[in-house]
């Protein structure tokens, strides 16, 4: 991806190093460890919880390359207003830029305290990204995901949550846990991530027309990070078989479509999860 010189959001808030600790197994390997003491019976949240160790110092190479990751993020931050806000306007709307939260190990939010395990996720009470820039090397070296434009998909998906919470789709969802089966809500949950997904790639398209920041290769990464962390991917990693009951993402198949059709289309109205998953 075309970045380096280009401009930096200033939606971020810098956290790192001020959260207390380095979560053992963090990222999606964490995940998958607390999946695997799900299944055996145990407590997830209890390994996560207790598995915290002093944050180690950074050597001056390793430092440098989480700031150029910190700059990378800002600066897909900035591409997704830029496109965000075009979008928004075009249909006579107004944007509210998120707000970008870096950390390191554990972090509060107004929805909770989250640690890296969790991986990068979005709060809609509020309205701000939070990402452990550690994520990335698991992306890279546990999932064999790597790329700067993987890394550009991961934020492009959690903005799009942002953008689903400003026009009302995620509070749909959210008022109707308690009203329907755990296995139903799943059901849900998956439509709304895969229409994230769908969001990423519209981002995407936008802004290579506005700002034609893709290099060769760019959209296999996206494609490939989309692959390597479908429900049945780490589902079969995790404990060798999968449960599609218990999906929350979607598949890999799944989450390659929806980015793929939303590159290809750039048209929000060719995004309905909800409508067309079931054929699929």
């Amino acid at each position: 991806m075309r970045w380096s010189g280009r401009r930096e959001s200033g939606n971020v808030e810098d956290r790192r190093g001020m959260s207390g600790g380095k979560i053992v197994g963090g990222g999606i390997g964490g995940i998958i460890i607390a999946v695997i003491i799900y299944f055996l019976g145990g407590d997830p949240s209890q390994i996560i919880n207790t598995q915290q160790v002093q944050q180690e110092q950074l050597s001056p190479e390793e430092k440098a390359a989480e700031d150029q990751a910190a700059s990378f993020v800002k600066v897909v931050l900035a591409d997704t207003e830029d496109v965000w806000n075009k979008l928004f306007s075009e249909n006579s709307e107004q944007y509210v830029e998120p707000k970008l939260v870096l950390f390191t190990g554990s972090v509060q939010s107004a929805c909770g305290g989250a640690t890296s395990a969790s991986g990068p996720f979005y709060c809609p009470s509020d309205q701000k990204v939070y990402i452990d820039l550690s994520f990335y090397d698991d992306l890279s070296k546990r999932f064999g995901a790597p790329g700067d434009f993987a890394m550009a998909y991961v934020v492009a998906h959690e903005v799009g949550h942002h953008v689903q919470n400003l026009l009302g789709i995620s509070d749909k969802l959210h008022n109707a846990r308690g009203r329907v089966s755990e296995t139903e809500y799943n059901r849900l949950s998956v439509k709304l991530e895969l229409q994230a997904d769908f969001l990423a790639g519209v981002w995407a398209h936008h802004a290579q027309k506005m700002k034609n920041v893709l290099e060769a290769g760019d959209i296999e990464e996206a494609l490939n990070a989309a692959n390597a962390i479908g429900d049945d991917r780490l589902q079969k990693q995790a404990q060798g078989h999968v449960v599609p009951d218990a999906f929350t993402h979607g598949t890999s198949e799944q989450r390659m479509y929806w980015f793929k059709r939303g590159f290809e289309t750039g048209d929000l109205s060719k995004g309905d999860t909800f409508k067309e998953l079931a054929q699929l």
